[in-house]
């Protein structure tokens, strides 16, 4: 049996904290793979564009180039619209994984919070476990027909101070990596407000 975590977001960029969040998953529920899977626009998040998919995937595949464990995938980013999580998830159960493979979803306590709110949610809770990792100091609490293991730390970077940074000509090689601080710069990315 394999044990598969799909880890979504916009990555916009991909930081530290969300490798520490990956690596937590991996090690906490032994893990096979970590999937990091940028979407084309959040449903959660539709106040503002994105960078193109293209430099989020490549930002991606930099920052996960040294764990054995963790892939990148670029489907969602392939779908005519936004995705909705139990769509992602249906589909890794039907046609990536074999029957008996564990799927799970991560994700931070805010939604984690707002889980009932998903579009069919309850049908996302038969396809995957949970992984949530906690917010703001905030600590995760058990929710009725919702499989979950919680993870005890998050590192808190934020991807908007990130993009701050950029946009006043400050260093982000501390919250991205050297490479992905490389590549930003040298796609100057982030630079407008």
């Amino acid at each position: 049996m394999r044990r598969v975590a799909l880890f979504g977001g916009s990555f916009d960029p991909v930081h530290r904290g969300h490798a520490f969040i990956a690596e937590r998953a991996q090690s906490r529920c032994e893990l096979d793979e970590v999937v990091f899977m940028p979407c084309w626009q959040s449903p959660h998040k539709l106040g503002r564009a994105l960078t193109g998919g293209d430099d989020r995937l490549t930002m991606l595949r930099l920052a996960t180039r040294d764990l054995p464990w963790a892939s990148v995938s670029s489907w969602e980013l392939g779908r005519p619209a936004s995705s909705y999580s139990w769509q992602t998830a249906e589909r890794w159960r039907r046609e990536v994984l074999a029957e008996g493979d564990a799927l799970y979803w991560i994700l931070g306590l805010d939604q984690w919070m707002a889980l009932s709110r998903w579009a069919r949610a309850d049908y996302l809770a038969e396809l995957v476990t949970f992984v949530v990792f906690p917010r703001d100091g905030g600590c995760p609490e058990a929710q009725d027909g919702f499989s979950a293991v919680f993870l005890p730390d998050a590192m808190a970077i934020s991807a908007s101070e990130i993009r701050t940074r950029c946009r006043e000509g400050r260093s982000i090689e501390d919250e991205v990596g050297p490479e992905v601080a490389a590549y930003v710069e040298e796609k100057r990315l982030y630079r407008e407000a």
